[in-house]
């Protein structure tokens, strides 16, 4: 598991940005790209965790950089832990900031205030947002209103249970991107077991799909992949490649 280094002696930007061509069609975004933590934010939680699920998204940062390279596409990645701050969640929603995931309590977060959750949301989620924003303006002005499509990875087994699913494609009303999608992936000659708003629905209100999506109707879907089969370079490469010949064909063309 190529996990990313999870502190280092220099805090990188927030943000990542993988440039592309606004005129591509698309825009991916990986909410949960990275598990590090700036050495000034103490969370309190045993470095162990960092290397679950409830730290980030395992394998999607590997997928969603191929699969940008592969269209032309550019991307947003976040260069800081869910455990922060989760970027995929609205600004009033009670797990914004995560008092306990997945079992591990998060000792820095049990007692942080209306300005502490306002110091991380200027720091970390108005950077990622606003580079997003970016984006769909490029891609506006190039005159092709992009697909958002963000990328995520799941756990193999929930509380003792084995999630069949390779892949799941989770959405809210809007499904013109979102079910071609499913039924490209369902015909993928390796049989996949393709999950329909699986492993969990989607239309979270305030997520990054709703705000940047949904609230200008754009194109949009939320990729699920189950992390054992994009822990390592290989598997990364084998989605990336799968999504960029089912996604390539949907994606909305330049105006006349």
């Amino acid at each position: 598991m190529n996990a990313p280094a999870r502190t280092d002696s220099v805090t990188p930007h927030p943000v990542e940005i993988v440039p592309g061509d606004p005129a591509c069609g698309l825009i991916l975004a990986c909410d949960h790209a990275s598990n590090h933590v700036p050495p000034d934010i103490a969370l309190g939680v045993a470095e162990a965790e960092f290397g679950r699920h409830i730290a980030y998204d395992i394998g999607a940062a590997g997928v969603t950089r191929r699969l940008a390279a592969l269209l032309g596409a550019p991307a947003i990645l976040t260069n800081f832990s869910r455990l922060i701050i989760d970027p995929n969640r609205g600004r009033a929603d009670p797990t914004l900031v995560m008092r306990l995931s997945d079992g591990a309590v998060v000792p820095g977060n049990a007692r942080i205030d209306a300005a502490g959750k306002a110091a991380r949301l200027a720091r970390f989620y108005d950077p990622f947002d606003a580079a997003i924003e970016a984006a769909v303006a490029a891609a506006e002005a190039a005159r092709v209103p992009p697909a958002i499509v963000t990328i995520h990875s799941f756990t193999p087994y929930w509380r003792g249970v084995a999630r069949p699913w390779q892949v799941g494609i989770l959405y809210d009303r809007d499904e013109r991107l979102s079910r071609p999608l499913i039924e490209a992936l369902r015909a993928d000659p390796a049989g996949l077991t393709v999950g329909d708003n699986e492993p969990y629905g989607g239309g979270l209100p305030g997520d990054t799909i709703d705000r940047h999506a949904t609230a200008r109707g754009l194109l949009n879907a939320l990729v699920e992949i189950r992390q054992d089969l994009i822990a390592g370079e290989a598997g990364q490469t084998e989605w990336a490649a799968r999504f960029a010949r089912c996604l390539g064909p949907l994606l909305p063309a330049r105006d006349a």
